[in-house]
């Protein structure tokens, strides 16, 4: 008789374990990655670290202020992105990591973002790296490309997708951040989570 409710206690414990293992968010994922944690300089020269987004769901993306090409749009998008999260009153954080760091100071960050109107409460521009950690937190964390520009260019080659990433520090989602048409699969699955109550 023990050895029965031994059995059924068992299997109960697997069932539950089992089904908080299936859990699953309310949105098509397109990742599972871990980012490693950072402790880098926002544009007002203050320290920001991967502990200042913990318990946020936030967007990152990874760009540069020299940048002639894909950046423009980028930028462009995460402005509108940014206006479109106010709107819904959405907790989200948006995060623009420079792939420059020896160009992008933090002043010249904090003027980048201003000529986009960006709200620095909640998006913010780091920098206060060399090239080579920012490319391993690229290509480790985001498994996103990451190379240094040729003797003959400035331009860095770099990924062009906005990531996702949730409370606990996991990308679950990247998007083209170079078409404007993303920004309303983006809003769709921000209000999929708020509707869930997964927005905190």
């Amino acid at each position: 008789m023990i050895k029965r409710q031994i059995f059924f206690v068992v299997i109960a414990s697997l069932l539950l374990i089992l089904t908080a293992c299936g859990d699953k968010l309310p949105i098509e994922t397109n990742m599972s990655e871990e980012v490693a944690d950072f402790s880098f300089t926002n544009q007002y020269n203050e320290s920001f670290s991967l502990d200042d987004l913990e318990g946020t769901w936030w967007i990152a993306d990874f760009v540069f202020t020299n940048c002639t090409t894909v950046c423009l749009p980028m930028t462009s998008n995460m402005a509108k992105l940014q206006t479109r999260i106010a709107d819904e009153n959405f907790p989200v954080q948006l995060v623009s990591f420079s792939v420059d760091p020896d160009y992008d100071t933090p002043e010249v960050l904090e003027t980048y973002g201003n000529e986009y109107g960006s709200d620095f409460e909640t998006w913010t521009f780091l920098t206060g790296y060399d090239f080579d950690t920012i490319k391993q937190l690229s290509i480790k964390s985001f498994r996103a490309l990451l190379k240094e520009p040729k003797t003959s260019s400035d331009e860095v080659m770099h990924d062009t997708r906005f990531f996702l990433v949730d409370p606990e520090g996991n990308i679950v989602k990247g998007y083209d951040g170079v078409k404007t048409d993303s920004l309303d699969d983006i809003m769709e699955d921000l209000a999929s989570l708020n509707k869930e109550n997964l927005l905190q």
